[in-house]
């Protein structure tokens, strides 16, 4: 079934005429005139913008997603291209409302209409999992409903499997397999796929995500409980403008550079500070609110994708970071094996040598002058070089990061990302590393040792003996292993005896022989 399914994609791939993104320039005519000759039958006349952006709806959710992450890298992409992909975000074929209907239905046990007093028919954004359509509750709150789209969780599970499949052969084949471990990538993709297909958990993530910015400095949908289910979730429905219509943003007068700055620092926020951030940041997931009491904040939409890092993951991400802003290329290769994400003996000198030939072209240049996808492509050649182990944990927020920086992109091509981050990050470290957090590991530890305390010398006590009873048990086991030495030297020596008696007994048949 997973070679059936890479046929199909080969298939899709030759309709609509993709061949032409995988050859070269001077290639290109005469393979070209090969294929239209070998496949006289295809037709796909309009512009590759276009069959790129059908050819990926006709493969799925998972090959949707892939156009969206790329729509958001125009430094990496033509215009035209960059320009269709965008479509991916919220304008994918919605399904049919007699599917919605019955989605419904089946969620709650009744006909809809028991449930919203109004039910806008035509969705107001559909996506490659799901889509969503206003509606207001008898109470007369006004609310947004996610639906989930029918069959495709199965979709979604057989793309999966296939990818899985790819993985061990790129693992079991591929010289670079398992350093860059894709069983584990894929184990990851699948975890947070997985939380797109039950939108309880999806309502889960928006409220943790809403308890975290509970000041309103990104404004998070309120979740209505009652009324979601798996297949169905219900929000309160927001009002604002998509990031990407600048023009309205601008007409509202909304400071764009501004807005940039915060969406910065919010991000790093929910890294850093919460260990919990929204990883599915592209334009259209984003919304900004231009009138009222909180004119000029962020909006945030979609809650299927959501990353989380460990505070050690924490540490040393900062530690990275602020290393690399202030061009101490040094502490970045120190910290990169004391985090065990090279091999322990890495030389520090070569990698510190090779950090800075790749970082510091690209200090003090906007953002638009920056090639990050050449930088990437370094960075790549450079983890090979000295066996950097992929670290699955970490790749929600890379692909974060590329959204961010597309996001910068939108608002304010001439954006500094770097110096946007850096005075958030030392405040960040030094809270981590000062007075403040042993403060902070004080007071969130009492409660566990006031509560513990009378049992202290009981444990105490167990303690010493448990030490005690492993101390002999290491002196027996030493024990046996010194008999268990001594023994096998006697064998050897025992040995190397019978060979020489034999030695000497087969020399005098020797000379007996012979004399």
């Amino acid at each position: 079934m997973h070679w059936f399914r890479f046929f199909h994609i080969i298939g899709v791939l030759l309709w609509y005429r993709l061949d032409i993104f995988f050859v070269r320039d001077g290639q290109s005519r005469p393979l070209n005139h090969l294929l239209n000759g070998l496949l006289f039958w295809r037709s796909a006349p309009q512009q590759r913008a276009i069959r790129l952006r059908l050819a990926l709806e006709k493969l799925g959710p998972i090959f949707i997603k892939f156009g969206q992450m790329l729509s958001t890298r125009r430094d990496l992409l033509p215009p035209d291209v960059a320009d269709e992909l965008t479509k991916l975000q919220d304008q994918v074929p919605p399904f049919a409302f007699a599917q919605v209907e019955l989605i419904l239905a089946e969620a709650f046990n009744s006909p809809f209409s028991t449930i919203y007093a109004e039910f806008n028919p035509l969705p107001v954004a559909s996506a490659s999992v799901a889509q969503v359509h206003f509606a207001t509750l008898h109470t007369g709150e006004q609310v947004a409903v996610k639906v989930l789209r029918p069959g495709i969780a199965a979709i979604i599970h057989r793309d999966i499997a296939l990818l899985r499949t790819l993985a061990w052969w790129v693992k079991t084949f591929s010289r670079e397999g398992r350093r860059l471990k894709p069983d584990e990538m894929i184990d990851e993709f699948a975890r947070h796929t997985e939380h797109e297909l039950d939108l309880t958990l999806e309502a889960a993530q928006c409220a943790q995500l809403g308890r975290n910015f509970s000041d309103k400095r990104l404004l998070v949908p309120s979740v209505y409980w009652d009324y979601s289910r798996k297949q169905v979730m219900t929000m309160q429905r927001m009002f604002g403008t998509p990031v990407r219509q600048t023009a309205s943003l601008k007409a509202a007068g909304i400071n764009l550079t501004t807005l940039a700055h915060e969406g910065v620092e919010i991000f790093f926020t929910q890294v850093f500070r919460d260990g919990f951030f929204h990883a599915d940041m592209h334009p259209g997931n984003i919304q900004v609110v231009t009138e009222g009491p909180d004119k000029g904040k962020f909006i945030a939409l979609d809650f299927g994708i959501m990353g989380s890092l460990s505070p050690t993951d924490q540490y040393y991400l900062a530690r990275n970071f602020l290393a690399f802003f202030n061009r101490d290329y040094r502490d970045v290769a120190v910290a990169h094996i004391e985090s065990g994400w090279v091999p322990a003996e890495t030389n520090v000198e070569a990698l510190e040598t090779a950090v800075r030939a790749i970082c510091e072209p690209i200090f003090e240049k906007p953002l638009k002058d920056i090639s990050f996808g050449r930088t990437l492509l370094s960075l790549f050649q450079m983890s090979r070089r000295f066996g950097v182990n992929i670290q699955p944990q970490l790749i929600m927020l890379q692909k974060t990061l590329l959204n961010i920086e597309g996001l910068g992109r939108e608002l304010d091509p001439n954006i500094d990302l770097w110096q946007s981050a850096k005075p958030f990050l030392k405040r960040w470290m030094s809270e981590q590393i000062g007075w403040r957090s042993l403060f902070k590991s004080a007071r969130h530890e009492l409660p566990y040792i006031l509560s513990h305390a009378a049992e202290m010398p009981r444990l105490f006590e167990q303690y010493l003996r448990h030490r005690n009873e492993a101390s002999l048990q290491q002196n027996r086991i030493d024990a046996m292993l010194a008999t268990q030495k001594k023994q096998a030297r006697a064998q050897k020596w025992l040995i190397a005896a019978v060979i020489l008696l034999v030695l000497l007994q087969s020399a005098g048949l020797c000379l007996l022989f012979y004399s």
